[in-house]
């Protein structure tokens, strides 16, 4: 019986850039493609390096969120909130130049990510409640939930403005993508129960 071809370096890495959109160095090693091997594929203009230790297709059809799948990669302990998060979830009209994440207390940060981050450190329930992960250009990005996005606004209100907190709040339940029940759990896990408790009372 005939043995399957094996695929070369270069069909290798470029099957992986397509699977998974943005692509860490350390993974090209997991399948065994030398290093030299990615220069050559950059070279050629069929790989391109967006920062330090990110490779992703040149020709990639890349889609408007692709800036959080590329955070993510860069700060894979991190999770899309605030801002990123509540623009992702269709809940404000603001467009943030930056984005958002949340990251344990003590993690590391990238020093030269491949997209501008504002890090916002949390632990606990802050941190880990009302996460799900969405596919983004290949890459499994956990981002909050429009109930725990919602509820980190009122959190961290003087960063991102009251302002943006309560529209956020309203448009979350006008569209329906949280209830008000999800909106009291989130809440309680980001300990801002008294803080929402008059604004989401008075909403219609």
């Amino acid at each position: 019986m005939r043995s399957m071809p094996t695929l070369s370096h270069r069909d290798r890495a470029l099957n992986l850039a397509r699977r998974q959109g943005v692509v860490r160095t350390r993974e090209f090693d997991a399948i065994g493609v030398p290093r030299v091997y990615l220069r050559r594929l950059q070279e050629d203009g069929l790989l391109v390096q967006p920062s330090r230790g990110l490779y992703q297709l040149a020709d990639a059809d890349l889609s408007v969120a692709h800036s959080l799948a590329e955070a993510s990669k860069a700060a894979p302990s991190g999770v899309i909130g605030l801002l990123s998060a509540l623009q992702f979830h269709e809940l404000t009209t603001q467009t943030p130049r930056v984005v958002w994440m949340l990251m344990p207390s003590k993690a590391w940060a990238p020093t030269k990510p491949p997209v501008k981050l504002k890090i916002i450190r949390a632990s606990g329930a802050a941190l880990t409640m009302g996460i799900k992960h969405h596919r983004i250009d290949g890459v499994s990005v956990p981002i909050t939930t429009p109930a725990k996005t919602v509820a980190d606004c009122f959190k961290h209100r003087s960063k991102v403005g009251l302002d943006v907190a309560i529209e956020a709040l309203r448009d979350a339940l006008r569209t329906k993508r949280a209830t008000a029940d999800d909106i009291w759990r989130a809440a309680t896990a980001d300990r801002v129960v008294t803080v929402m408790r008059p604004y989401l009372e008075n909403m219609p």
